[in-house]
C-alpha cells in the first residue's frame, strides 16, 4: 500500500498536467493542489510503513481519499476530461467505487488488531484493488 501511494505521490510532480486535468473547475490553484496532494500522498506512504506512525498515516489516507472523490466524480461527468485521459464514461464510473475498498484497507491499517472477518475482507479487497490501479 505504501509503495502504491508513494509512486502515485511522485507522479503528481512528474505528470502534474494529468492530475490538474481531473480537478473540477470550481477549485482554484489546480497546480498547487496537485503538488499538495502529491506531498500528502508521499508523506502518508512513509507514515504507513512504520508501526508507530501507521495509524496517523491510515487516517490521513482516509481523509485524502474522501477529499479527492470530487475529482473522480468530475471525470465521470466531464466528457472533455475523459477525452484527455482517454477513458470512457463506463471506465470512469467503474473507478469511483474503488475508493471504498481503499478506505477499508486504510482503516484496516490503522488497527493494531482486528476481527478475523474484517482482516480477511481487507486482505481479499487488497489484491483486486491494487491490480486495478496498476493496470491504469
Amino acid at each position: 500500500m505504501s509503495f502504491l501511494y508513494f509512486f502515485v505521490g511522485i507522479k503528481h510532480f512528474t505528470n502534474t498536467s494529468f492530475f490538474a486535468s481531473i480537478i473540477p473547475p470550481f477549485f482554484l490553484y489546480e497546480e498547487a493542489l496537485v503538488y499538495i496532494s502529491g506531498f500528502v500522498e508521499i508523506t502518508m506512504a512513509i507514515l504507513l510503513v512504520f508501526k508507530k506512525t501507521r495509524k496517523i498515516g491510515a487516517y490521513i489516507t482516509i481523509c485524502l481519499l474522501v477529499a479527492v472523490f470530487p475529482a473522480n466524480l468530475y471525470v465521470y461527468l466531464s466528457e472533455n476530461t475523459r477525452e484527455v485521459l482517454d477513458i470512457t464514461k463506463n471506465q470512469a464510473l467503474l473507478r469511483m467505487p474503488f475508493q471504498i475498498p481503499l478506505i477499508i484497507i486504510a482503516y484496516w491499517h490503522s488497527k493494531k488488531s482486528s476481527s478475523k472477518i474484517f482482516a480477511t475482507t481487507a486482505f481479499v479487497l487488497f489484491f483486486p484493488t491494487i491490480l486495478y490501479f496498476i493496470t491504469l
